[in-house]
């Protein structure tokens, strides 16, 4: 061991030190515990390699630490790349909900617009009242607090501009009062109604086709119950309306994120 430390001082120590140039009988004893040893050992005696091994375990601890910390990161599917104007669903059948789905023949029971604000996401909805949420806030409405996006597959008309103006008429609307009613004018908006006119004002864009009351499966005792609460005897079956389920199949939108 000696002998190989002896050679390794003089290898090291002469101006045209290179890894790449040492003796092959050096390199051969590589294969010898004790050997391998004695090289590190005048390794480390060397200044210039000092540093070299010190920098390498300073980056490989940095590294290591890196990766460590990127398996503690947990990424949730769906709350990336969204934009501005997505139109946001999710399920809920509590209170009104099952009614809803019943009634529509879909699973969706609220619906919001996402729009971006100083670098954040919020979502503007009709409930009791109208309101901006936080994406977290929204989601936490579902019933397993899942979310599906809907986007309009004409991306060339949400300008800087038309968004600007789709955000504004949906800050004019906070605080209007949820519409338990599902009628149509603006006195009092509910979810679908709320988010179908943000479009249509700016856009000039049908998200979803209006029925009447009477189109949509009004037979199920619990949608019964829930119309009575409402309307009493006169039930307004005339009355044009716009459900999630319609909006989240319309053919102007697609998959979103």
């Amino acid at each position: 061991m000696e002998n190989v430390r002896g050679k390794m001082e003089n290898v090291i120590n002469s101006n045209s030190f290179s890894i790449f140039r040492f003796p092959s009988s050096i390199l051969l004893k590589f294969v010898n515990p004790c050997n391998f040893y004695a090289v590190l050992y005048v390794l480390y005696k060397t200044p210039t390699m000092r540093k070299i091994i010190l920098l390498s375990a300073i980056i490989i601890s940095f590294l290591a630490f890196g990766f460590i910390s990127l398996g503690k990161i947990k990424f949730h599917k769906g709350t990336t790349a969204h934009k501005d104007g997505d139109i946001i669903f999710i399920v809920n059948p509590s209170g009104q909900g099952k009614a809803i789905q019943l009634a529509t023949k879909s699973k969706y029971t609220h619906v919001g617009v996402i729009f971006f604000e100083d670098g954040k996401e919020y979502v503007y909805h009709a409930v009791e009242p109208v309101m901006r949420s936080s994406l977290h806030d929204f989601k936490s409405m579902s019933a397993d607090g899942t979310y599906e996006i809907r986007r309009l597959k004409d991306q060339s008309v949400l300008t800087k501009e038309n968004v600007a103006k789709m955000l504004a008429d949906a800050k004019s609307k906070l605080g209007t009062h949820y519409d338990l009613g599902f009628s149509w004018d603006d006195k009092q908006l509910y979810c679908s109604e709320f988010v179908w006119k943000v479009y249509n004002k700016t856009l000039n864009l049908n998200i979803g086709a209006l029925r009447p009351l009477k189109d949509f499966d009004l037979s199920h005792p619990a949608v019964k119950q829930k119309m009575e609460e409402r309307y009493g005897k006169n039930i307004p079956l005339d009355e044009k309306m716009i459900s999630p389920g319609d909006m989240y199949n319309s053919e102007l939108l697609e998959k979103g994120n």
